[in-house]
C-alpha cells in the first residue's frame, strides 16, 4: 500500500471514530438530561402533593375552628335560655311564696260536686 492509501484509510478510520464519540456523547448528553427531567418531575409531584397536604391541613384547622365557634356559640344561646327559665321560674317561685304567706290560714273551704250544681262552702278567718 502506498502512503496515500495508508493516509485515506487513517482519515476514515478516525472520521468513524470521531462520528462514533460524537455520538456517544449525544446520547449519554440525552441521558443525563433524561435523568434530570424526571428528577425534576418527581421533585414537582413532591412539592405539590406537599402543597396540597398543606392545604388540607390550613382547610382542616379553618373548619374546626368554625365547628368551634359553633359550639360555643350554640352553649352560650342554651346557658342563656336556661338562665331564662331559671330566673323567670325563681321569680315564679317567689311570687307564690310571697302569696302563700300572705293567705295562710286566712280561707279555709271546701266544694263537692253534685250531680250538676257546684256547692262551696268558704269561710274566712281574720287571724
Amino acid at each position: 500500500m502506498d502512503t496515500q492509501n495508508l493516509e485515506k484509510a487513517a482519515i476514515k478510520i478516525q472520521s468513524w471514530w470521531r462520528g462514533n464519540m460524537v455520538r456517544w456523547t449525544l446520547l449519554h448528553a440525552a441521558l443525563r438530561a433524561w435523568v434530570i427531567q424526571c428528577w425534576w418531575r418527581l421533585m414537582q409531584a413532591k412539592m405539590l402533593e406537599q402543597r396540597r397536604c398543606l392545604a388540607l391541613r390550613l382547610y382542616t384547622c379553618q373548619e374546626w375552628a368554625v365547628v368551634k365557634v359553633q359550639a360555643q356559640v350554640r352553649m352560650w344561646q342554651a346557658r342563656r335560655r336556661f338562665l331564662q327559665t331559671h330566673q323567670a321560674a325563681c321569680i315564679i317561685q317567689s311570687h307564690w311564696r310571697w302569696h302563700a304567706s300572705q293567705t295562710r290560714g286566712l280561707i279555709q273551704g271546701r266544694y263537692e260536686v253534685r250531680a250538676s250544681r257546684l256547692e262551696l262552702d268558704i269561710e274566712i278567718l281574720m287571724t
